[in-house]
């Protein structure tokens, strides 16, 4: 945290028009008064940007401009000196080079946000959600990222867990100072609506954050069934490409072949698999397995059935192995004579990929099982991953168990210790309470200059 630190905040080195390197730390100051053409620069006011040279001594190395920014009014609270130079590589490395050659030291990924984080100015809820915005591929997730840095998930967390400390001073009061006859006797009674307010707004946020992980992380489709009923060209037709080969060949699919189209916000991840059936053939017995893993693992599995053949014993023991997780029937090749006859309780879309019936049908139905309709004009403020929403179901169940307790009459004075370790749980969402590990972890995952 005592060095200074620089590193190239932008991408694709050499393709651009202009680079940005960026300088944070105590020496940022005096590193650019040695290195640029004006130096009187640092005695400007922050926030200015400056016209002149990076200079190797009397050589002049490019024409640029210098952004400066005193602390604590920066995005790591720390003094940041920003160089705009031309975008090629060998102008952009020895700019670099000449900073740490007078001082700096090459930032690891991610630790400008580190010490935005580390130095109070985000928190850690804020600090992925970065992150998040650098990666996002969708409005949706691009609204979603904003919302969790500009703090609006941050404050339904502080909310309770404020909610949280306000029944904990009570019980302390109660234990520590009972001749203080004005304040709140807390009993059974008058404790159970207020864990169970609180359970009710941990439970709306537990739940409604699924939603955020499906956004982020978009929805991964496993497309199954046997040979030849039409898998890859459900996939192409989809994706409006042919990415898929197609074949009246069995067997032509051997490997997972991956499409991703946007629909309604949501980043659908299409995966076309080997088609299941008994075989002796080597390299396809791996495809079949697979294909069996990738349906296991998927958010949600379509099975293609062939409405111009009889239906198969080994599309019912198919049918049987998709009971129990989420899925959808689609028959393809309506343009052709029906023979298939399946129960009719099994709800089934009918189509066909060279008509392209059935095929919007089939999008809108995946977005109702995910109840994603109107997820686009929502307020989104969510939970958005495995980190956050684990620390928020451990605050859950740890609640459960003290409405449980509270039920049989436990002293409050008890209850008090699981109750702190809800508002610890909360509070380790957001960064109140951090292993040093867990924060590297985090960061490393960031580009360099971030």
């Amino acid at each position: 945290m005592l060095d200074t630190i620089t590193a190239i905040a932008t991408n694709n080195i050499g393709i651009g028009a202009i680079n940005i390197i960026r300088i944070s730390g105590e020496e940022s100051f005096p590193i650019i008064q040695k290195i640029f053409s004006n130096p009187k620069i640092i005695d400007s006011p922050s926030h200015t940007i400056h016209y002149g040279y990076i200079k190797d001594q009397d050589q002049i190395i490019d024409e640029v401009l210098v952004t400066i920014m005193k602390s604590p009014k920066t995005y790591t609270k720390e003094d940041i000196v920003e160089i705009n130079c031309h975008g090629g590589y060998a102008v952009t490395q020895k700019i670099l080079e000449l900073i740490i050659t007078n001082g700096a030291r090459l930032a690891e990924p991610g630790e400008f946000t580190k010490r935005a984080f580390l130095n109070g100015r985000i928190n850690l809820l804020e600090a992925e959600s970065v992150e998040d915005i650098l990666e996002s591929n969708t409005t949706t997730q691009r609204n979603l990222a904003i919302n969790n840095l500009t703090g609006k998930t941050t404050k339904l967390i502080t909310e309770l867990r404020e909610q949280i400390v306000g029944l904990l001073a009570n019980i302390e009061v109660n234990i520590d100072y009972p001749e203080y006859t004005d304040e709140l006797v807390i009993t059974k009674q008058n404790i159970e609506p207020i864990l169970t307010e609180i359970n009710q707004k941990l439970t709306k946020i537990v739940n409604e954050s699924q939603n955020g992980k499906l956004i982020k992380n978009g929805l991964k489709i496993a497309i199954v069934g046997k040979p030849n009923v039409g898998k890859s060209s459900l996939l192409n037709t989809l994706l409006e490409e042919e990415k898929a080969i197609v074949s009246n060949q069995s067997g032509t699919t051997r490997d997972i072949v991956e499409g991703t189209i946007i629909y309604k916000g949501i980043l659908f991840q299409f995966l076309d698999t080997a088609g299941i059936r008994k075989t002796t053939d080597t390299i396809e017995q791996i495809g079949v397995k697979k294909s069996e893993q990738t349906m296991q693992n998927a958010d949600i599995t379509i099975l293609v059935l062939n409405n111009n053949e009889p239906i198969t014993n080994e599309e019912k023991q198919l049918l049987e192995k998709l009971q129990n997780q989420k899925h959808l029937i689609f028959i393809n090749k309506t343009d052709l004579p029906t023979k298939i006859k399946i129960d009719e309780n099994l709800k089934a879309i009918k189509g066909s990929t060279k008509t392209k019936e059935g095929i919007e049908e089939l999008k809108e139905q995946i977005i109702r099982e995910f109840k994603l309709n109107d997820i686009e004009n929502k307020n989104l403020a969510y939970l958005t991953n495995t980190r956050q929403i684990s620390l928020a179901k451990e605050a859950q169940k740890h609640l459960k168990h003290i409405i449980e307790e509270n039920q049989k009459n436990v002293p409050v004075d008890i209850l008090a210790i699981e109750i702190r370790e809800v508002w610890e749980k909360l509070g380790k969402i957001i960064g109140e309470y951090y292993e040093e590990e867990l924060i590297d972890n985090i960061f490393k995952r960031f580009c360099l200059g971030k």
